[in-house]
C-alpha cells in the first residue's frame, strides 16, 4: 500500500531563524518516517514586509534603500545557511541559487526606480522572493539530516488567474501540474519543498495569493493531489476561543468545523488565511493548526463537522483594521437600486465587504471594509451617486474608521437559543455601546461593531459570559 500524503506548511515564525528552520526540517523527517509529504514554506519572518516596503521605496525612485533591503536579506541568509549546511559544496550550490534570486530582484528594484513606478506584476515578483530563498535553505537543511528533498517553485505547479495581490487558483490545471511534477518525487522517497504564497498564469507570469498566502498553498496542493491530512505550523498551539492578547484565559479548541474555521478567519483570527479551506472542503480533507515550537502538542484538527462543545459559541475574534462605511438619508427610498449600486460600485473599486447592516425602513445602508480600501470606495460611491447627492435624495455617504468588529462564532448557536440576548445583555453590563449588527442565515455568526477602543473590553465580557475560558482563569 501507498503512504498516506501529508502536507506541511511552516509558517514565516516557523522558519524565522536557522534554529527555526532545522527545528522545521526536523519536524518534517518524524512524518516523512510513516508517510510521504510535501513541505510549503512561508517566508522568513519580517522578509516579505520588507521586501514590499523595499519595492515601495523604488517605486518613489530611491533604489539606494532597496539596494541596501536586499543587502541585508542576502546577510540573513547567508547567516542561516552557514549555520544550517555543514559541507561545502551543498553550501556553495545553495548560496549561488539564493544570489540568483537576489540578482533579480535588484533588477526588478533598479528597473521599478528608474521608472518610478511600481506596478502590481512587479511587486508580486518582489514581493515572492523571500519564499523562493527559504525553499533551498528548508531543502538543504533536510538533505543534512539525511533526508532526500528537493526545492520546488509554486510556478509550476499552482495555475492562477491573472489578478496580481490576490490571484485564485485554476484547480484542473494545478492538479495536472502537480501530479506531473510532485508525484515522481514523492514516489521516489523525496520531500519536495514548494514555495508559498506564488503561483503562475497559464503563460507563466508570476501571481501571488495575497498576504499569508501560504496556508492556501498548502490546502491548494492538498486538494490538488488529494492529501490525507495538511498540517500548518504556526507559532500558537492552535485555534483559540479568543485571542491571548486580548483576553486572558483563552484556550485552544480541540476540534473545529470548516465553517467555524472560516468564519474566525474571515473576521480577522490569524491563525489562518481567509481562503484557506476553499480548497478542502469539497474532498474533506482535515486541516491541523499545530504549534511548530511545541510539537508535542495536538493543536486545533479542522473538519467538515468538527464537535460540539454544548454551549452553542466556541470561539470570537475581532477585527480593528477596518472602516464603517454609510449610505443614507430618507431620499434614498426613492432612489433606483440604490443597494445594487452600492455594492456594485464598492466591488469595482475591489473592495471586501466584510459585514453589512440596513435599518428597516432603509434610510440608511452601512457595511464594513477593510481600512486600506475605505478612502477608494468612498470616492468611489461619491462619484456614481453625485447627481442623487446633488438633489439631496442621498443626503450623506460618511466613513467612520474608528471602529472594530466582533464575531462570536459556533456552528450550534443555531440550535442553541437565546446566545444573541445573552450576548447583547453581557455587553450592556460591561456598557459597551454597539453601532451595528449581523447575523447570517446561518446563524453560525453573530457580528458587531463598536468602537475601536471599546474592542477589548467587547471581548472580554462576550468570552466571560460563555465560560469560554480556561479552567481556573
Amino acid at each position: 500500500m501507498s503512504k498516506p500524503l501529508c502536507v506541511m506548511k511552516f509558517g514565516g515564525t516557523s522558519v524565522g531563524d536557522a534554529s527555526c528552520v532545522a527545528r522545521a526540517a526536523q519536524i518534517a523527517a518524524r512524518q516523512a518516517a510513516h508517510s510521504s509529504v510535501i513541505v510549503v514554506v512561508s517566508a522568513m519572518s519580517g522578509v516579505t514586509n520588507r521586501l514590499i516596503a523595499a519595492a515601495t521605496r523604488a517605486g518613489t525612485g530611491d533604489r539606494q534603500e532597496a539596494a541596501a533591503a536586499l543587502q541585508d536579506l542576502k546577510q540573513q541568509h547567508d547567516a542561516a545557511l552557514a549555520m544550517l549546511i555543514s559541507h561545502q559544496d551543498e553550501r556553495d550550490k545553495i548560496a549561488l541559487l539564493m544570489q540568483e534570486i537576489l540578482d533579480e530582484g535588484r533588477r526588478l528594484c533598479e528597473g521599478t526606480a528608474l521608472l518610478c513606478q511600481l506596478t502590481p506584476r512587479t511587486l508580486d515578483s518582489i514581493s515572492s522572493l523571500g519564499e523562493r530563498l527559504c525553499a533551498p535553505l528548508v531543502a538543504g537543511a533536510l538533505a543534512e539530516i539525511g533526508v532526500r528533498s528537493e526545492a520546488v517553485d509554486a510556478t509550476e505547479l499552482i495555475v492562477t488567474d491573472g489578478y496580481h495581490g490576490s490571484a485564485e487558483p485554476l484547480m484542473e490545471a494545478t492538479r495536472r501540474r502537480s501530479e506531473a511534477r510532485l508525484r515522481p518525487l514523492l514516489d521516489d522517497g523525496l520531500i519536495p519543498v514548494v514555495t508559498g504564497f506564488v503561483g503562475a498564469t497559464s503563460e507563466g507570469v508570476l501571481t501571488t495569493l495575497g498576504r499569508g498566502g501560504s496556508d492556501y498553498s498548502a490546502t491548494i496542493l492538498g486538494a490538488a493531489l488529494g492529501a490525507d491530512e495538511i498540517i500548518i505550523w504556526t507559532d500558537v498551539d492552535g485555534v483559540l476561543t479568543a485571542d491571548p492578547r486580548l483576553v486572558a484565559g483563552a484556550r485552544t479548541i480541540p476540534d473545529i468545523s470548516y465553517r467555524e474555521a472560516a468564519e474566525l478567519a474571515y473576521f480577522g483570527a490569524k491563525v489562518l488565511h481567509p481562503k484557506t479551506l476553499r480548497a478542502v472542503m469539497e474532498a474533506g480533507i482535515p486541516v491541523w493548526i499545530r504549534n511548530s515550537f511545541a510539537p508535542e502538542l495536538p493543536g486545533t484538527k479542522i473538519t467538515p463537522r468538527g464537535r460540539t462543545n454544548g454551549g452553542g459559541v466556541k470561539a470570537l475574534t475581532a477585527i480593528s483594521e477596518v472602516a464603517l462605511i454609510s449610505v443614507g438619508g430618507p431620499g434614498i427610498v426613492g432612489v433606483p437600486d440604490v443597494v445594487g449600486r452600492t455594492f456594485s460600485t464598492t466591488a469595482a473599486a475591489r473592495a471586501n465587504v466584510l459585514l453589512i447592516s440596513q435599518s428597516s425602513s432603509q434610510n440608511d445602508i452601512c457595511f464594513i471594509v477593510a481600512s486600506a480600501d475605505a478612502a477608494r470606495t468612498v470616492d468611489a460611491l461619491r462619484q456614481e451617486f453625485s447627481k442623487d447627492l446633488s438633489h439631496q435624495q442621498v443626503e450623506h455617504i460618511t466613513l467612520d474608521p474608528d471602529i472594530a468588529v466582533v464575531a462570536v462564532v459556533g456552528e450550534n448557536m443555531r440550535g442553541t437559543p437565546g446566545v444573541a440576548g445573552r450576548t447583547f445583555s453581557a455587553l450592556g453590563r460591561d456598557h459597551v455601546n454597539i453601532i451595528a449588527i449581523a447575523q447570517g442565515s446561518s446563524e453560525t455568526n453573530i457580528s458587531f461593531v463598536v468602537e475601536r477602543k471599546a474592542m477589548k473590553a467587547a471581548l472580554e465580557a462576550t468570552h466571560r459570559e460563555f465560560a469560554l475560558e480556561k479552567p481556573g482563569s
